[in-house]
């Protein structure tokens, strides 16, 4: 007999129903619960919003302690927010309400560099709770960090480490394509840089993972955002770009 997993889906947006659609899939997780802010969510069938092509009977609720104390599961599902100031007020209801955390929040991964006293804070009420915090990802948490690490592990001494992605983003959920300036113009994705609300989260975090697991001490850490300018008409389901 397979043991369940009472899981709650905190934030049913992309990301989230795309946790959705696979946990519905493990025979070991049972979906108990779901968590949104967005008050057009809220009442709607977990499912339903997933895109499945059937009801869960969760009812997404914008009620956090509520649905917390009410279902009462083993695991969160929190997939908020990139930015961890965002979502620690999240991670710290569930983990005060005992419940084990596992995150897409790309600067969670790694905090200890950028968010030191937060790190200890987060160690500290998981502790107290006994329950555990674990913030898993692509990137981060995997193809930049983890993996490097993985294949150095054969090597007796590393004197340098190189990681290069290149993606197309055209498919990607529009809040992604929002996010890295799609459709901007040079002038709107430079102030946007200026004022850092145009980056990719996560690489600070995926550095100091490798530089932690090899032992290395850092002096800094430094991070540029450069444009790629079309060269072609492009065309997505967001923007339209042209050359």
């Amino acid at each position: 007999m397979v043991t369940k997993v009472r899981a709650v889906q905190y934030g049913c947006g992309p990301i989230g129903c795309n946790v959705v659609r696979f946990a519905s899939q493990r025979p070991d997780i049972e979906l108990v619960g779901a968590i949104d802010i967005d008050k057009n969510l809220a009442g709607r069938d977990l499912g339903e919003v997933a895109g499945l092509d059937k009801k869960l009977g969760v009812v997404i609720s914008d009620e956090a302690n509520a649905v917390l104390s009410q279902t009462k599961p083993d695991v969160v599902f929190l997939t908020t927010a990139s930015f961890l100031k965002v979502i620690y007020p999240q991670l710290e209801k569930c983990v005060t309400a005992g419940v084990n955390v596992v995150s897409t929040c790309e600067e969670l991964s790694y905090p200890y560099r950028k968010a030191p006293q937060l790190s200890v804070e987060i160690d500290r009420i998981a502790k107290a709770n006994n329950v555990t915090v674990l913030a898993t990802g692509i990137n981060p948490g995997f193809l930049m960090d983890a993996w490097p690490l993985v294949m150095t592990g054969v090597c007796q001494q590393v004197k340098r480490v190189k990681v290069v992605r290149v993606q197309d983003a055209s498919p990607r959920r529009g809040p992604f394509q929002k996010k890295i300036g799609a459709g901007r113009t040079l002038e709107e994705f430079e102030k946007l840089v200026a004022a850092g609300t145009l980056k990719h989260v996560g690489l600070p975090e995926s550095i100091a993972m490798i530089a932690s697991g090899l032992g290395w001490e850092l002096d800094e850490i430094t991070e540029s955002i450069e444009p790629v300018i079309a060269k072609a008409h492009v065309k997505t389901d967001l923007v339209t770009v042209e050359p």
